[in-house]
């Protein structure tokens, strides 16, 4: 079903607080598309994918898969983990202290590490639980470069494919991750009263662009400006189980020298219904070089981050707290940051 043009968002109004709808189909024409896309990951750096290509069969074929394994046994799902990262987790979200009213799986997206997971995730049929994955990874992988070569037009890069082909190389290091919100009002998946409505605490993706699709309960809620001297207001989104979610990535933020932006994000527990959400995260190989691209720097607007690699970005990821701003330690010019010095010594 196509959702009319007129849900979408105009270009020239993007009123405060409100989600950017973007209607995937270009109605009013590709150019037009890149620039509401550009408007939409400047100023919120977060917008509603309609119309976007992505079978409805193709996502309730994951989403079974996915439901099946979370409603298996504890012991069956922790045959999967632990995370290390990657994995069956449950609460525990990194190694910092960091935890969620959640269960997760976190897979690397490359089929033959998905087949090697899918062995502990169906032992029943390993292949179903594989070919589930590799059709919708394929097909939110090719919804996520349309998304970043039009960005790459509307921003007018000389190469506009130079974010996506970061992202469809043979080595990405893109990554699939499922999240499972059972009721906070059982008790979450520790099962203890009186639980924290967090279900996963505030943060800004690290990699490129993150699509992101969950079932009909609410819960997701990103922080946008409320036009009252700066300060921030969390907005909640509402559910929409045919659309995507794409958010801008701290490495999206750097290659433009800041002019689209990651945006801080959370999700709230349901106290009713039990929350299933599916998130790619488009990400470039390990050695990818990530340096703000020529055309975004200028006289007005000089570099703002020092060169550096995805692997040393990752490095600073998992040395750092949930919430923490990564890009701070990479900002260009000045001395090394204190916490840059700690991570350096630590990964050595």
């Amino acid at each position: 079903m196509v959702v009319p043009s007129d849900t979408t968002m105009a270009l020239e109004s993007l009123p405060l607080g409100i989600i950017p709808t973007v209607d995937m189909s270009a109605p009013a024409g590709r150019g037009e598309l890149a620039r509401r896309l550009v408007r939409a990951c400047a100023e919120r750096g977060f917008f509603k994918a309609v119309n976007h290509g992505v079978p409805a069969s193709v996502s309730s074929r994951l989403d079974a898969a996915a439901s099946a394994f979370f409603a298996r046994p504890a012991r069956v799902k922790q045959a999967a983990g632990p995370p290390d990262p990657l994995g069956y987790g449950s609460r525990n979200i990194g190694a910092h202290g960091d935890v969620g009213e959640l269960e997760y799986l976190l897979l690397h997206t490359e089929p033959d590490a998905v087949a090697g997971k899918a062995k502990t995730i169906d032992t029943e049929d390993p292949s179903r639980f594989s070919e589930a994955v590799n059709e919708y990874v394929d097909a939110v992988r090719r919804l996520a470069c349309r998304v970043l070569d039009l960005l790459g037009e509307g921003l007018g890069l000389r190469d506009p494919t130079s974010f996506s082909r970061l992202i469809s190389a043979v080595d990405s290091d893109s990554l699939l991750r499922f999240n499972h919100y059972p009721p906070s009002g059982n008790g979450g998946v520790g099962g203890a009263k009186g639980s924290t409505a967090i279900g996963f605490g505030e943060h800004t993706d690290p990699q490129i662009l993150s699509v992101l699709r969950a079932n009909d309960v609410d819960g997701l809620q990103v922080l946008l400006p409320d036009g009252h001297g700066g300060d921030e207001d969390w907005v909640q989104v509402p559910a929409d189980p045919s659309a995507f979610f794409i958010n801008v990535g701290d490495l999206l933020q750097a290659l433009t020298n800041g002019r689209l932006v990651s945006i801080r994000h959370r999700v709230m527990a349901s106290t009713s219904k039990p929350r299933l959400s599916t998130i790619y995260f488009a990400a470039p190989p390990l050695h990818a070089h990530i340096s703000a691209l020529p055309e975004t720097v200028t006289l007005a607007s000089p570099r703002r981050y020092r060169p550096f690699t995805w692997e040393e970005y990752k490095k600073a990821m998992y040395a750092l707290r949930l919430s923490h701003n990564r890009l701070d330690l990479f900002q260009a010019g000045g001395d090394m940051l204190p916490g840059m010095a700690m991570i350096n010594n630590n990964t050595r």
